[in-house]
């Protein structure tokens, strides 16, 4: 029984270092950053529904766009390119 206790913890020490290298590759150090700010757009793919994360210091905000959420007037402020590489760049005027 030692030997699956033993198993069990460098599961453990496995999954920590993995969660680890994710946050470091993926640049989301910043998630556990009390000043930090920044805006995450998610894109489905079949349904062209949006989400946008903004984060400013502690408070994490998440709003769903559709395209009846987003009809009215405004300003343009720019423009926004889609890549090949599935990125998208925005570009203001």
């Amino acid at each position: 029984m030692t030997g699956v206790a033993n198993l069990f913890d460098i599961g453990l020490v496995f999954i920590v270092g993995l969660i680890m290298a994710l946050f470091s590759v993926y640049h989301l150090q910043d998630l556990f950053s009390e000043t930090s700010s920044f805006t995450i757009v998610k894109q489905k793919p079949k349904t062209e529904e949006m989400e946008i994360i903004t984060k400013e210091g502690k408070k994490i905000k998440a709003i769903k766009v559709t395209k009846a959420t987003v009809q009215g007037r405004g300003q343009r402020l720019g423009t926004a390119y889609k890549l090949e590489d599935g990125t998208m760049v925005y570009v203001p005027e």
